[in-house]
């Protein structure tokens, strides 16, 4: 039995950059209570770590069962219902995905100031110091895995492959927060989230194809149910409401088959790309480019605050 293994390419990107903003996090709430003295709230971070993972992947399992329940329903609208909303998830990965890149780049600078002062405030109550702990990483790791399962979802991504690539990522997030905050490793934290949120960009932009493509499947099920609508559609030349065929290589780099299933998971490549695709995935990468690099210039971790290793 084989695995394609770039399946794991996009989840593996998309939880390794969301995974590694969440552990800067912990590691921050992890430095604050040492310095604090307030060690002994340290299973509180972890219980909010492992809370905010499976509360992220309880919500992945009701996505895709709510998806399975509407393919075996067999109801006559199916086949123009589950398109549409396979492409309103495309739209809202889209929109999360892209408001998270550009606001972490904005917030960059003050992240870890607002992170310790929720951090004091916490400590400041007692009696539920522990709780608000836990709830400050709960919400964290919860936002970042919810990002990540709606992206996944809306990829369509569904098996043993794509689940590796979440794992691979969460690992490495994992890792990189150790050796920052645990060895004193440095990290290039700005450049890392620069040359990652370059991925996301690419990534995203092909969510804009796909999100086209769900919509074009939803008008072609409407025509074969409504053969009045069935004018909009005359197969190979033009899709029913994508326009004309831009370039068609399938026979040169199909997406199906490596390399052009790697460009595929990672770029949003097509074999077969129509005009309202195309403008709508250099349209999106134009401008989401555009704001993301004017808003570059923050960092998460001052220079100055860069945790280094502790002398015994």
């Amino acid at each position: 039995m084989t695995f394609d293994l770039t399946a794991a390419l996009p989840t593996f990107v998309i939880t390794l950059r969301e995974g590694f903003e969440a552990a800067l996090v912990v590691g921050i709430v992890l430095s604050c209570l040492k310095k604090a003295r307030q060690s002994q709230l340290n299973p509180w971070v972890f219980a909010g770590v492992a809370g905010g993972i499976v509360a992220s992947a309880l919500v992945g399992w009701a996505f895709h069962a709510g998806m399975q329940a509407l393919r075996a329903s067999n109801q006559t609208y199916t086949p123009i219902v589950e398109p549409l909303l396979e492409g309103a998830l495309c739209v809202v990965a889209i929109a999360m995905l892209s408001w998270m890149l550009l606001w972490m780049t904005q917030q960059a600078r003050t992240l870890k100031s607002e992170v310790e002062g929720a951090v004091t405030s916490a400590l400041q109550s007692s009696s539920a110091a522990g709780w608000g702990v836990f709830v400050l990483i709960f919400i964290a790791v919860l936002r970042e895995g919810f990002e990540t399962v709606i992206f996944i979802v809306a990829k369509f991504q569904q098996g043993l492959v794509p689940a590796l690539g979440a794992l691979g990522g969460l690992a490495g997030a994992a890792l990189l927060g150790v050796l920052l905050f645990r060895w004193g490793v440095k990290i290039d934290v700005r450049q890392f989230f620069q040359v990652m949120g370059v991925f996301l960009l690419l990534i995203v932009s092909g969510l804009v194809v796909s999100a086209l493509k769900q919509a074009n499947e939803a008008v072609e099920a409407l025509a074969q149910l409504q053969p009045e609508f069935s004018a909009w559609c005359d197969g190979d030349a033009a899709s029913c409401v994508l326009g004309g065929l831009v370039w068609d290589l399938r026979n040169v780099l199909p997406d199906k088959e490596f390399p052009g299933i790697a460009l595929k998971s990672l770029f949003g490549y097509r074999d077969r790309i129509y005009l309202a695709q195309a403008i709508g995935y250099i349209g999106f990468l134009s401008l989401a480019g555009w704001l993301y690099f004017r808003s570059l210039g923050g960092q998460l971790l001052p220079q100055q605050d860069t945790p280094q290793k502790s002398r015994s």
